[in-house]
């Protein structure tokens, strides 16, 4: 069984989305967690929804912001006096959703700006921390760095980017802190937003037979894989990206 009791982690996007249930699932298995997030109406309902199940902090943090980044790995540093895990998911998919060619620059950057260098500016930060800890970073990619459907160039190289960041973070920081990345498939979050935006999922059987597993995933699933690749179980795992997709990017397709 992972072992996790005592031991903290930083979540980026940990207030809506899969980093939700990362946080949560964490928070249930002993951890100290500290969210950062922009979001700070969705950052005050996560605190106030799982305190009872243990020390959860929440930092308002542009992940595109190096003093803001910062800021939040050095108060969560001092609120739980170090840090052994670095979960890295804060990531936003749009607005941009057109031919590549009407693409604008500032779009292309902003996402690259927060799906990608804002997983660097956590790594740098946090890495001291983590090399006293003997700790890990997990980050949280995409199948679309797999595999894309049309008008989606900034989204996929910037998930492409995590998986190539991950294993060359692994080797640069060799045997002190192992690095792995996941990248899941189609994971059903309308559950796990803030309370303006929730709803319940509004799923199709066909939405889960395409997958061979048989369902859509949920956050948890993804929150699983990020527990054991922190944990000391995951010791001899390291510069590897983990695609939990419900088996989805392995059928094959046909148009009949």
């Amino acid at each position: 069984m992972t072992i996790l009791k005592g031991k903290s982690a930083i979540v980026t996007g940990g207030a809506q989305g899969i980093g939700h249930g990362v946080a949560k699932h964490l928070l249930e298995r002993g951890m100290q967690v500290a969210v950062a997030d922009i979001d700070e109406t969705a950052g005050g309902e996560c605190v106030a929804d799982y305190r009872d199940l243990g020390d959860i902090r929440f930092f308002k943090t542009d992940v595109t912001q190096e003093d803001e980044v910062a800021a939040c790995v050095q108060e969560t540093v001092a609120a739980f006096g170090g840090l052994h895990a670095l979960v890295n998911n804060a990531g936003i998919a749009g607005p941009f959703n057109g031919p590549v060619e009407d693409l604008a620059l500032a779009d292309w950057r902003r996402l690259i700006d927060t799906n990608l260098t804002g997983y660097f500016l956590f790594a740098k930060h946090a890495v001291p921390h983590l090399r006293r800890a003997g700790g890990a970073i997990v980050n949280i990619a995409s199948t679309r760095a797999l595999q894309s459907e049309p008008h989606t160039e900034a989204y996929a190289a910037a998930k492409g980017g995590i998986v190539a960041l991950t294993h060359a973070l692994a080797v640069s920081l060799g045997d002190k802190i192992r690095v792995n990345c996941i990248s899941p498939g189609w994971i059903a979050v309308e559950e796990w937003q803030k309370k303006e935006k929730r709803t319940g999922p509004d799923l199709r059987p066909e939405d889960h037979a395409q997958h061979p597993a048989g369902r859509v995933g949920r956050p948890e699933d993804i929150a699983k894989m990020v527990a054991y690749l922190i944990s000391d179980d995951a010791g001899f795992v390291t510069g590897q990206n983990f695609v939990v997709d419900g088996g989805m990017t392995r059928k094959m397709i046909y148009v009949e």
